[in-house]
């Protein structure tokens, strides 16, 4: 494998655009002929058990891997521009789309407490995301911080779901941006779509999706500077919207709107909110943009923090003002806000809102290219996908190539699949990564490699399938006899005393260098209970979905992943000589020797 790596020119010599061979789609050992794939075949088991149980480091993380893209990422941004950042990756079809289908749909006008519920449990998550976005400032985002804390194979699993996340995401605000530019156009919601016989959801075709994406993709890649600076003015122009969505429907609220305030019950309300959880769904781009925060440890937390919480009370306010416009029977699933202003006389309104809504999605797809590339960037510096991936432009300092994957991948899905069809499969994804996280956050303030007494790591492991164990029960409980209540007085306790041995009986062994998340272990075990409940609370087709696209994970991952992963953790060639023999090779072709 050493000899391989030492034929390719320097990579100051290659184009970026000239990158075609297998070395630079397949460089393990175990790719190299079909003699070396059927030795890592039969090698499954054992270099399974190893990625397991392997651990990667901080140090590695930020400092080693990132040599796999070969040119850096530009430290461009500050923390004004991650605020922005966090409102153009988080405003758009959530509210603007999902507030009237899941109002209609499951909620009524307690829509505004489904956007309560999961406004929660994401600020809970923001927490987690900042610690670790200050601990370790890379573009891996989750993943990065899941291999450091639960191992390669964890890693994995949520590498697959964030790209699962990203393409799903992206195609999800894609054909919302396609709902409310028809409404723009005064035109029927399907009107602009192309009609065919296949299966329901998936009839309507939709290439305004896939011009959409294809033009926020080419501005993304460009200049992350530049994007940037897009973004300001999208956003504070969507900011101006929402202020007169909420002023405008406050001054023609109807409370006679606001009955029943249940109609569908309690079990509604939490429906919804695993649904419009969706709309939280973004700001974890930020995090992916540590790596080019001038300075991470303060922007980051400004950042994540500072947008969520806006973002959350903004959100209440709008689905507030909704409800209070309309009847929720009335409400349109599609165009909920413009549909409300015209049915009031206000037809003017209806288009400064589709405007608006256009712009705040257009952000959304903006921002999300940005940070999508960056998890994808650095997944391929780990080889869970192909290296070819991981490679970033010397001029532009974007990682082209994983923002060409996302945007092909979202652009195919966006022109078959309905936004119902993807916003269920996308909350159950986010809902996923985002435990894992606060899984993770306990394990490192609780366990260190080689410090950590074996006793100590031992009850960390209860405690956590404790808590795990005890949440998917409510959640569970929850779904098959919503107005019992026997079952919380066992389930609900057995979470309490979880944390509560968790705080009593284990001694913290890291403590946050910069920022850290509070109420260490409650508000991350907290975070896992209301993320699995809300899980529960999705219909069955989704887990169908999500059990699919896992499997299919798992199979890529026993075919390729594993065996590209433990080539470049056990078999990477002596760095030094391979510089030496570059230097020689220098030599030579210069006449030196």
């Amino acid at each position: 494998m050493a000899s391989d790596s030492v034929e390719e020119p320097p990579s100051s010599q290659r184009s970026y655009w000239r990158r075609w061979s297998k070395q630079d789609f397949l460089p393990e050992q175990s790719f190299q002929s079909w003699t070396d794939y059927k030795t890592a075949l039969s090698q499954t088991w054992l270099r399974f058990k190893d990625r397991l149980v392997s651990r990667s480091d901080d140090a590695t993380e930020t400092g080693e891997i990132r040599k796999e893209s070969e040119n850096d990422m530009k430290r461009c941004l500050n923390w004004w521009d991650l605020i922005w950042f966090g409102f153009g990756s988080v405003i758009g079809a959530g509210i603007f789309v999902l507030t009237g289908q899941e109002a209609h749909d499951d909620a009524g006008p307690a829509i505004v407490l489904s956007y309560v519920a999961s406004g929660i449990s994401a600020m809970l998550s923001v927490f987690c995301y900042t610690e670790f976005a200050v601990e370790i400032p890379v573009a891996g985002g989750s993943f990065a911080y899941l291999r450091v804390e639960l191992g390669d194979f964890a890693a994995f699993i949520t590498a697959g779901n964030i790209l699962l996340e990203s393409i799903v995401g992206s195609a999800a605000v894609a054909r919302g941006w396609t709902s409310y530019f028809t409404n723009l156009l005064n035109r029927p919601s399907n009107s602009l779509r192309i009609t065919t016989n296949l299966k329901q959801g998936y009839n309507l075709l939709d290439p305004i999706a896939v011009g959409v994406l294809v033009i926020s993709a080419t501005i993304a890649m460009i200049s992350t500077r530049k994007t940037s600076y897009l973004n300001w003015i999208a956003s504070g122009i969507n900011s101006f919207v929402i202020l007169f969505v909420i002023v405008l429907g406050f001054l023609h609220a109807n409370t006679s709107n606001m009955s029943p305030f249940l109609p569908y019950g309690v079990k509604g309300v939490f429906r919804a909110a695993s649904i419009v959880y969706f709309a939280y769904g973004g700001f974890d781009s930020v995090a992916t943009m540590a790596e080019e925060a001038k300075k991470p440890s303060r922007d980051i937390p400004i950042g994540l923090l500072g947008s969520m919480s806006l973002i959350t009370v903004i959100y209440c306010l709008m689905a507030l003002s909704l409800s209070m416009m309309q009847k929720y029977t009335e409400i349109d699933e599609n165009a909920a806000f413009s549909v409300a202003f015209g049915s009031l006389g206000l037809k003017w309104a209806k288009y400064v809102v589709a405007f608006g809504a256009l712009k705040g999605m257009t952000t959304v797809l903006l921002v999300g290219t940005l940070g999508q590339g960056r998890y994808i960037t650095h997944i391929a510096r780990a080889h869970m996908i192909p290296p070819w991936f991981a490679l970033v432009h010397p001029k532009t300092g974007t990682p082209i190539n994983a923002t060409l994957l996302i945007t092909i991948s979202a652009a195919c899905i966006a022109f078959f699949s309905s936004l119902d069809v993807l916003s269920s499969l996308l909350s159950i994804s986010t809902l996923f990564i985002f435990t894992m996280m606060a899984v993770a956050l306990l394990v490192r303030r609780y366990y260190v490699r080689g410090v950590t007494p074996p006793q100590n790591l031992i009850k960390l492991v209860i405690f956590l399938l404790l808590i795990v164990a005890s949440s998917m029960a409510t959640s569970t409980y929850w779904g098959l006899s919503p107005n019992g209540w026997v079952g919380y007085t066992i389930t609900v306790p057995l979470w309490f005393l979880a944390t509560l041995g968790l705080s009593l009986f284990l001694t913290q062994q890291r403590a946050p260098r910069v920022w850290g998340v509070p109420l260490v272990p409650w508000l991350p075990s907290l975070s896992i209970a209301i993320n699995i409940f809300l899980m529960g609370s999705l219909p069955t087709k989704a887990f169908i979905r999500f059990g699919i696209c896992t499997a299919v994970m798992l199979v890529y991952y026993v075919f390729f992943g594993l065996h590209a992963t433990y080539d470049m953790a056990h078999h990477q060639p002596d760095k030094n000589m391979i510089q030496s023999m570059k230097m020689l090779k220098e030599s030579l072709e210069n006449g030196d020797l």
